[in-house]
């Protein structure tokens, strides 16, 4: 089994085609987890013995504390549009400005004020695509954005993590990134011995969404399985 992970304000629509090709994925919820570590604790009582695990953005984050609590049962792992990086100064004001945002003026413009950054050039002129991410990002409402903002500024180191990773590793990132940009995951696939480096063309830190097609050629290899079937991605991601 393939258990994907979410990141901040997303749901299972980010991986609507990764859903459709991979026959055996799944999407781990957290509900209103304010911690990693009981992000991580709760994704382990839902998945099985043992399985593939990816996280994208904060999922990737969640996905190394699921490997530090139980590495025995994750057999492979996939870190997508991420960071490993302590809080960084000014990181904590940004998170609460948005926050903010949303107590005084709702989820809309939150959202509105948070995610054309994470979208890549070409997919932010695909307005149907934007729609379906703004509105699975708006769906997540504030409580649980809270939540997860306050996971993030408390979350725990990860430098003596990686050494020890000692499955097979896959480390994604789109080009256009400027959340998470692609030199900072070669830094950090560097230190896991043997991860698989890759930079996919046109997608920004939403990659699952924007480039699904090419993620999902990444992940076949990654698993060691057939090309994932292929979808018509502009019919996965609900409303």
């Amino acid at each position: 089994m393939l258990v994907m992970v979410p990141g901040l304000m997303c749901d299972s629509r980010i991986f609507a085609v990764q859903l459709a090709g991979f026959s055996q994925a799944v999407t781990a919820d957290y509900g209103d987890a304010d911690s990693l570590p009981e992000m991580a604790r709760r994704v382990l009582g839902q998945a099985p013995a043992s399985f593939a695990l990816l996280g994208h953005s904060m999922g990737s984050r969640v996905a190394l504390e699921i490997y530090r609590q139980a590495p025995q049962r994750v057999e492979r792992l996939a870190l997508l549009s991420t960071g490993v990086h302590p809080l960084r100064p000014g990181e904590r004001e940004k998170r609460h400005a948005l926050r903010d945002i949303g107590r005084e003026s709702g989820m809309a413009a939150l959202v509105d004020a948070w995610l054309p950054p994470m979208i890549g050039q070409a997919p932010s002129r695909n307005p149907d695509l934007v729609r379906r991410l703004r509105n699975m990002c708006i769906d997540a409402g504030l409580a649980r954005f809270e939540a997860q903002i306050a996971a993030l500024l408390g979350r725990p180191e990860v430098d003596s993590l990686l050494p020890r990773i000692d499955v097979p590793t896959l480390v994604a990132v789109g080009k256009e990134d400027r959340w998470a940009p692609p030199e900072q995951h070669a830094e950090f696939a560097a230190r896991i011995s043997g991860a698989h480096f890759v930079v996919i063309n046109g997608a920004g830190h939403m990659l699952p969404a924007e480039r699904p097609d090419e993620l999902n050629a990444a992940i076949a290899e990654w698993l060691g399985t057939p090309t994932a079937k292929k979808i018509d991605s502009e019919e996965t991601i609900d409303e």
